[in-house]
């Protein structure tokens, strides 16, 4: 199962959503998340948040139309991406997509980056915007798929040095290279093949596919 979770950060920011019928999803949205998701045109399966940010009126749009909502105080220990995210990960999904978490307050951007890098997620969890997918990886190997328009790969070690980087089917090769925070040797890369391959023996790897403009 895929799970897809909107948060209600900046609308400008989203990516196209749509359900794709040929996956099983699961659709959460948080706080003016659902809204967006009610908006078009798809129901989320689940509503959490304290919705603190929308209208009288809007909250009882999505009580109505969503039928397992909940609402948290606004003075808790979590933040409501948080608790949506924990409840997702209990599921045991192949994969977790985050939009609506990127642009306006940076408190919240990088209060998401850092629950990527939470140990008990069972699978990996991407933060997607119209221009950007942000993911984090633990040791080991991983591929890129090549896409047309979106050309510009980069990676950064988080916390420590990532340690043994290998590169292959990109522009600038790797071979057991060592990262080390704050370093921006491995920013801006770009894959000349049908794929690009990247493997790691120690550390925390981000890796950030982007694309210019802000095409849909």
């Amino acid at each position: 199962m895929i799970i897809r979770i909107v948060a209600g950060g900046p609308e400008t920011e989203l990516p196209v959503l749509k359900r794709d019928p040929a996956l099983r999803e699961q659709w959460i949205g948080v706080d003016r998340g659902a809204l967006y998701l009610l908006d078009r045109g798809i129901t989320p399966d689940k509503a959490f948040g304290d919705f603190d940010s929308i209208t009288e009126k809007e909250w009882r749009r999505v009580a109505a139309e969503v039928r397992d909502h909940v609402q948290f105080p606004a003075e808790k220990n979590e933040t409501d991406l948080e608790i949506a995210l924990n409840d997702a990960a209990k599921q045991n999904p192949e994969m977790i997509f985050l939009y609506g978490v990127t642009g306006g307050r940076l408190d919240h951007f990088f209060g998401a980056v850092t629950l990527l890098l939470k140990r008990e997620l069972p699978c990996p969890v991407m933060i997607v915007d119209c221009q950007n997918e942000l993911a984090v990886y633990s040791p080991g190997e991983g591929v890129i798929p090549q896409r047309e328009g979106w050309p510009y790969v980069s990676f950064f070690a988080l916390n420590e040095s990532v340690k043994g980087l290998t590169l292959s089917g990109f522009k600038y090769p790797l071979d057991n290279y060592t990262v080390q925070p704050g370093s921006s040797r491995c920013v801006s890369n770009e894959i000349l093949e049908k794929k690009g391959v990247f493997s790691f023996r120690s550390g925390i790897l981000m890796v950030i596919r982007s694309r210019d403009g802000r095409r849909s």
